[in-house]
């Protein structure tokens, strides 16, 4: 440990002659922001659901989510005398509540203004009629209302038609296929229309099913299943998956298909070279999980300039819109004397690409601290936008940022670990170019022991064995200096590099214990005097 403390001996005289170490002149030297903003999806989620109805004739599978939507006011426009849909609907609802309204433009809306549920059913309305009343279904669908419609009508729900003329774009990036049947010609169909679409999702439901938009979830009910499908490129065939019915998964994440496929459309990620792992200026601090190494948030704050002078920005890993203003972290360095600490959060790509009262605190930033939840988060919200760029800068001119968890698995190029449903799964597609890049030419996995996730980064390393793998167990970090890597903490960090022989019947990685050092360029435990 006497090589740290004398440095941290010579940080801190440092810092007192001179006002910040992030403050430090490197302005002819900007730092390497190649992400993009313009490619990735804005509109995340919707706020209410879209429901697709095929012919679902046992409507016990969706009774929970029908007696829910029965609790507000429910509109039913429909020419049909027999509507199964239709009569559980009233059914369930409270008398006041339910309106059987004509096929008029004028019902419409005025269902608009005083609908929670509005069902549309067969060709109650022509699709120039729905056209025209584009924005107010959007609306009404952002503003947390439901929207039901069978399956004749919602074909034009998508970003395009069967025709490839434009849709209603309800169900954004996606062309609806509601005529699918699920054989194998009917797949090559739905990839074949979407082939010349960029970042396109081509849904094909099958008969007797339901397709439900929640969010940014998609859910199928019925006997069938409801399909997904991205087109490939020269070096992935294109990828379908059902979801469903009991063979299938039950669940899928429309944004990471979305992301899915626009990340078919650029050049290849992980490239086969990937830039070093190096650290030009400043001080990356990557915590495993589960608590942080003692002392270690008084060494980053004084990296930062101390107490008086550090500048500490707080960024929670949320799904939520909102995070409240109270922040157990800013309250710690609050209780320490840090005289300039807040956060900073937001949901909206297009906020944290303009907003000058969000990005403010970046400015002049010394440190940033990345909270732990889950890490798609931090993509969604900031890859490529201007505050990612900012946040880059804080780096480069001498600064410090750390993060735990999720925090410290966004700090490299590769995302690693970031489906959007569930955590098992260290492959992520859509989201594996979704790192922050603080760390060029690493995936960072965490609680890596305690949770048993050699074999992940294995899988991960495997497949992509240009990438240098780093499991960091809990309680523990690295520090990252230059390409210096030195473990603190009690558990270990474990190094995979497929750039040597594995050995049979050997471990596949270099475990590292505190004190020691991992040369990221070299790929090799420094020999020090400790």
């Amino acid at each position: 440990m006497h090589t740290r403390i004398v440095f941290i001996v010579l940080l801190a005289l440092f810092s007192c002659t001179f006002p910040a170490v992030a403050q430090q002149d490197n302005s002819k030297l900007r730092p390497v922001f190649d992400e993009s903003f313009e490619h990735w999806p804005v509109e995340l989620k919707i706020n209410g659901r879209i429901i697709i109805n095929r012919n679902l004739s046992d409507l016990e599978p969706v009774d929970r989510l029908l007696r829910r939507i029965a609790r507000g006011k429910c509109f039913v426009f429909s020419h049909r005398e027999e509507d199964k849909l239709a009569e559980r609907l009233e059914s369930l609802c409270e008398e006041d509540n339910f309106e059987k309204s004509k096929c008029e433009i004028s019902q419409l809306q005025s269902a608009f203004e005083h609908a929670d549920t509005i069902y549309l059913d067969v060709k109650s309305f022509s699709l120039e009629e729905l056209t025209g009343q584009q924005d107010q279904l959007k609306s009404f669908v952002e503003n947390g209302g439901n929207l039901i419609a069978d399956a004749t009508i919602a074909h034009s729900f998508g970003s395009i038609q069967s025709d490839q003329k434009p849709g209603l774009n309800l169900v954004p990036d996606c062309y609806l296929d509601c005529s699918y049947d699920g054989d194998v010609s009917a797949e090559q169909e739905i990839v074949k229309r979407i082939s010349n679409r960029k970042g396109t999702v081509g849904i094909g439901i099958e008969p007797h099913t339901m397709l439900v938009l929640s969010g940014r979830r998609l859910l199928s009910f019925g006997t069938n299943a409801s399909t997904l499908a991205i087109p490939g490129n020269e070096s992935v065939a294109a990828t379908l998956q059902k979801i469903g019915n009991e063979e299938s998964q039950k669940m899928a994440d429309l944004t990471q298909w979305r992301r899915m496929a626009i990340d078919r459309k650029l050049p290849p990620f992980p490239p086969e070279k990937p830039k070093t792992p190096f650290v030009e200026n400043g001080t990356l601090y990557i915590v495993g999980g589960g608590g942080m190494p003692k002392g270690m948030m008084k060494e980053m704050v004084e990296a930062a300039g101390g107490v008086e002078k550090a500048k500490i920005v707080f960024i929670p890993c949320s799904e939520s819109d909102e995070v409240g203003e109270r922040h157990s972290m800013v309250r710690l360095w609050k209780k320490m004397g840090v005289e300039h600490a807040t956060f900073i959060h937001t949901k909206d790509r297009n906020r944290a690409n303009s907003d000058e009262e969000l990005l403010e605190p970046l400015k002049d930033a010394t440190m940033l601290w990345f909270g732990g939840g889950r890490q798609w988060n931090f993509a969604d919200s900031y890859y490529g936008t201007k505050a990612h760029k900012l946040m880059k800068e804080v780096l480069h001119r001498g600064g410090v940022i750390g993060g735990s968890s999720a925090g410290a698995s966004v700090q490299g190029r590769f995302l690693a670990r970031a489906t959007p449903i569930g955590n098992s799964n260290i492959l992520a597609p859509g989201y594996e170019r979704g790192g922050l890049g603080f760390l060029s030419g690493v995936a960072i996995d965490q609680h890596f022991s305690q949770r048993g996730r050699q074999k992940d980064m294995t899988k991960l390393v495997d497949k992509y064995p240009q990438i240098l793998g780093i499991g960091i167990d809990e309680t523990t970090a690295i520090v990252v200096r230059k390409s210096r890597a030195e473990v603190i903490g009690p558990g270990k960090v474990y190094f995979y590099d497929r750039g040597k022989p594995v050995e049979k019947g050997k471990p596949d990685y270099t475990a590292v214990p505190e004190g020691g050092v991992y040369d990221l360029e070299k790929r090799e435990v420094i020999e020090t005097d400790k």
